[in-house]
């Protein structure tokens, strides 16, 4: 029997040397193994450079994962994207048409159409195509300096921001805008950003600016929009006469007008108003001015607007009875508001076609 002697290191306690002898018989190791269930090969053979690869990748332990230098690392992650592009199945996006883009981006809302503006260049460039910024609704928004301009220059035609706050728009160049809707009621605006707005608007059919403070200078160049079918200024302050009466010598097809409650007219403006009104008009607010509006006022008015469907000349305390003989050539009224109205006697209302009303 082969033995083996092993030294151990001697305590440190004791001066005696311990030695563990212990024996094992290499011929009866096969036989050990068999009754374990495990065959093994023979010396040779497992020295054999000639061991098929499939029982090297058997036997042998797994390799220990190598690190990966930071520049090696760097190169593999590059790598990465290219290959999936060259091996991977499918369409990629980059091969879609502009068209396709166009379509699938039409279905986004604003945020993410913003947000898929950042991918790349040439999406970019497909977010700010005009086709989708046909009408944009900010409604209640606070937008920032530089953003209306940015929206507006991309070819917005119908733009709504009622009750919204609007810094500069700072536009980047000084070319038309394409918007022929929109709505700035009761937003929080100053003088200077919205006369850069209205400065660049020729194409206005309808026009709301509710409740804002305008001047002579924005209410001039509003006068270039000889498009202009329904404009909406009631409200609104800050301008005068002289102002007022180009606007509406130039709005030759304006059907809709609101110029109640405007809180400084006086009888000046409203006697320039009744004078300048083009005779296609047929809807016409111009309740809220108790005194300054006279039966003169109503004369000149029924004569240069005999196409009038509806009228309101509320709380105008001025008016009187006498006034329904100018109302009766108004063969087309079929809507007419005097509230408030105290010098007008109910039994004044009798006369009137069948097909009017009357409040």
């Amino acid at each position: 029997m082969h033995r083996k002697h092993l030294q151990e290191i001697p305590d440190s306690d004791s001066n005696v040397n311990i030695t563990f002898t212990w024996g094992w018989d290499l011929n009866k190791t096969p036989d050990l193994l068999s009754g374990m269930g495990v065959s093994i090969l023979e010396k040779e053979k497992v020295d054999s450079e000639n061991i098929p690869q499939e029982l090297l990748l058997t036997q042998a332990p797994p390799p220990k994962k190598q690190k990966v230098k930071a520049k090696e690392k760097d190169f593999v992650i590059a790598r990465r994207p290219r290959q999936a592009k060259e091996h991977g199945s499918g369409i990629s996006w980059d091969m879609l048409p502009d068209e396709l883009l166009l379509g699938i981006f039409s279905y986004l809302s604003l945020p993410d159409l913003v947000r898929m503006s950042g991918i790349c260049k040439r999406w970019h460039r497909l977010s700010f195509d005009e086709s989708l910024w046909q009408t944009l609704d900010l409604t209640g928004k606070h937008l920032l300096p530089g953003v209306t301009g940015q929206l507006l220059s991309v070819g917005v035609v119908a733009f709504r921001c009622p009750r919204s706050h609007m810094d500069e728009p700072l536009f980047k160049n000084l070319g038309p805008l394409r918007v022929q809707h929109m709505d700035l009621s009761n937003c929080i605006i100053d003088e200077a950003s919205l006369e850069s707005i209205v400065s660049r608007c020729c194409k206005l059919q309808n026009l709301s600016l509710e409740g804002l403070r305008l001047s002579d200078a924005i209410v001039r160049n509003l006068a270039q929009n000889s498009d202009l079918v329904r404009l909406n200024l009631s409200g609104c302050s800050g301008f005068s006469a002289s102002a007022l009466g180009a606007l509406l010598h130039s709005c030759t097809r304006l059907d809709e007008l609101n110029l109640s409650w405007c809180s400084d007219f006086t009888a000046e403006h409203i006697h320039v108003a009744v004078s300048s009104i083009t005779e296609s008009l047929t809807q016409l607010n111009l309740s809220g001015y108790r005194q300054n509006l006279q039966r003169s006022d109503v004369m000149t008015l029924v004569g240069r607007c005999p196409n009038l469907v509806h009228l309101d000349l509320s709380d105008s305390i001025m008016l009187k009875t006498d006034c329904f003989q100018e109302f009766h050539q108004l063969i087309y009224l079929q809507h007419l508001s005097l509230s408030r109205c105290y010098e007008i006697m109910p039994a004044a209302l009798l006369p009137l076609p069948e097909e009017t009303g009357a409040d």
